[in-house]
């Protein structure tokens, strides 16, 4: 059972990037794992996704203004059977050795949040998934807000009776989780699970997220009103553990 969520974004330079990545890798995500009530420990890299999903991107997709920490470039999950086990203790007591602070210091704009699970989908792929539960090789994470709280009402109409219910038949889908956020700016975040990065391409977005831009369809009107984290949504593969 895994239904907490801790989540970090950030960024790295281009001088740190291979120094840090080998780090974490082989010293804090280990680390993270073992800790007492961790179920998983799963690192992403963005890269975005297709001529469709950057039109959705450019075109009806907002953006936060406000300085909550820019970071897209990279994102940690750490999954838990609930969000609580994130405050006992609180993520910002754990007892870290002191070799951490300098590497950690490397990241940019970093972000966190932390989110319990409010719905979740299998798809036909289930079970392809990584070790111990770990999310699948190929994610979409959006992290969000809608721009007036009545229209929450709507989003989790659309969840629940068209985004889920595809998804559970999509092929090439591990899983959906529809998240609701504890701890961070986000209210809202769905975590996608997919087995490849081009069936997310070839049976999500050009068939089924490409119809945000369709101004009638229903997906454009919910997409429309979000207003989204800096370079949210998370679209990329895991890079820990390794595939």
């Amino acid at each position: 059972m895994d239904t907490g969520i801790w989540a970090t974004w950030y960024n790295l330079t281009e001088d740190t990037r291979e120094v840090y990545l080998d780090w974490a890798h082989s010293t804090y995500l280990p680390f993270l794992r073992q800790l007492p009530g961790y179920a998983w420990v799963a690192h992403y890299r963005h890269e975005g996704g297709g001529p469709q999903m950057k039109r959705v991107a450019e075109s009806v997709v907002g953006h936060t203004k406000e300085d909550i920490g820019a970071g897209y470039q990279y994102v940690v999950l750490v999954g838990a059977p609930t969000a609580h086990q994130f405050f006992k203790p609180a993520i910002s007591e754990l007892v870290l050795p002191d070799s951490f602070a300098k590497m950690l210091a490397l990241r940019q704009g970093v972000r966190t949040a932390i989110f319990t699970e409010e719905a979740r989908v299998n798809g036909p792929a289930a079970g392809k998934d990584g070790p111990g539960s770990t999310p699948g090789p190929y994610i979409q994470m959006g992290s969000f807000r809608m721009q007036a709280v009545e229209q929450d009402f709507d989003l989790g109409r659309w969840y629940a009776q068209f985004r889920l219910p595809y998804m559970a038949q999509m092929p090439g889908c591990i899983a959906s989780r529809k998240l609701i956020c504890v701890a961070g700016w986000a209210k809202h975040a769905v975590l996608y699970e997919f087995e490849s990065m081009e069936m997310r391409l070839k049976h999500f977005e050009e068939p089924h997220e490409a119809l945000s831009l369709d101004k009638t369809h229903w997906s454009a009107s919910i997409t429309g009103n979000t207003v989204h984290t800096p370079g949210s949504p998370t679209i990329g593969p895991r890079i820990w553990p390794p595939l």
